[in-house]
């Protein structure tokens, strides 16, 4: 399997409260995240760096992930422990107050990916049948798509687009969504914060990924166009691509 972890501050913003990475346990299963963290001062980048390396540290002390249900179970498990401690500071630490983070990380092994989310920092998968969006915003943009008040076009240029219904860190009974998809051979998926979904069309995306780039080119593209696309926000990104030759985990 190969993967490829990569941020950019964008243009506009004057520091990054992104943050991620691709992580391996013991047996070479890999998690990849993605963080958009959000707040006054620089309580952002402090929630989304305790997000990932509270998950971080939990994942390298796992064995095996051997199915769906396991990836999900320890997923809901390094959740809650986050949003515990992304609470529990933003307590103690008044500049901190109000602090939180989108997460979407996914568990990939060699047949199956499972991926959670919590806001609008998104997971989309590249195969055989085309480029899909795996996950949901948690979003007032999509509720209101959903209930059918506006339509997803609307939804594009909203000027409350940015209104999360969800993020880590903000409450104590956080609620994050799981997906698994089948991954195979020439498979990609593709996490990242809204810097780069904001700024790309899926079908740019789409172009990109099914390129004959290397991985690291791909990557590079995608933040470079998001840039060219005016780069008003951090952009951050995770690519997992399933290669020939890829071991059993």
């Amino acid at each position: 399997m190969d993967s490829v972890f990569r941020t950019d501050k964008g243009r506009i913003r004057p520091h990054n409260e992104d943050n991620g990475g691709v992580f391996l346990n013991a047996a070479g299963d890999r998690l990849a995240i993605v963080a958009d963290g959000m707040g006054g001062h620089n309580a952002g980048d402090i929630a989304s760096h305790m997000a990932i390396e509270t998950m971080r540290s939990l994942w390298t002390a796992v064995e095996a992930i051997e199915t769906a249900s396991q990836a999900e179970s320890w997923l809901k498990t390094a959740i809650l422990q986050s949003n515990e401690k992304v609470l529990a500071h933003a307590k103690d630490v008044p500049e901190c107050s109000g602090m939180g983070t989108t997460l979407v990380a996914a568990i990939c092994t060699a047949s199956f990916c499972t991926i959670a989310n919590i806001g609008d920092s998104r997971g989309y998968l590249f195969n055989e049948s085309g480029f899909t969006q795996v996950t949901e915003d948690h979003s007032l943009v999509n509720e209101l798509v959903k209930s059918g008040e506006i339509t997803k076009e609307d939804a594009e240029h909203h000027p409350r687009k940015n209104v999360l219904t969800r993020a880590l860190g903000t409450e104590r009974d956080i609620m994050a969504d799981y997906y698994t998809v089948m991954f195979e051979q020439g498979d990609a998926l593709l996490l990242c914060s809204d810097g780069l979904s904001n700024k790309l069309a899926q079908q740019e995306m789409q172009r990109i990924l099914e390129a004959e780039l290397s991985i690291e080119e791909k990557a590079e593209s995608l933040i470079r166009m998001a840039n060219e696309n005016g780069g008003e926000d951090n952009i951050t990104l995770v690519i997992l691509e399933h290669s020939a030759g890829l071991e059993s985990r």
